[in-house]
């Protein structure tokens, strides 16, 4: 099977929420280092590792990802949904005005 023009489309993903995926998908499933994958997907490390703390914080909450439908998760379509959290599970960032 001829599948070379299919390759593009998960190695360097164009959409954001596409390439949001991958690269959490690098670190949480195949154990990249958080540098490699920042490099690969044209992330700062320190971006990358904010978007895997956020994203460890809504899997804990049992929250879909920011890439996934709200079907994806189970919600009711038309339900809003907390927007609330009360407990901070990353720490602030130390700049100034954040």
């Amino acid at each position: 099977m001829e599948d070379r023009h299919c390759r593009p489309y998960f190695l360097a993903p164009q959409q954001t929420t596409q390439r949001r995926y991958e690269a959490l998908r690098a670190i949480f499933v195949a154990g990249e280092p958080p540098a490699v994958v920042a490099q690969r997907f044209g992330y700062k490390v320190s971006a990358l590792k904010s978007m895997a703390c956020r994203f460890r914080a809504e899997c804990r909450r049992g929250t879909p990802p920011p890439f996934s439908s709200p079907m994806a998760g189970g919600d009711i379509p038309g339900r809003a949904r907390a927007t609330a959290d009360t407990g901070r599970t990353c720490p602030r960032s130390p700049t100034a005005g954040s």
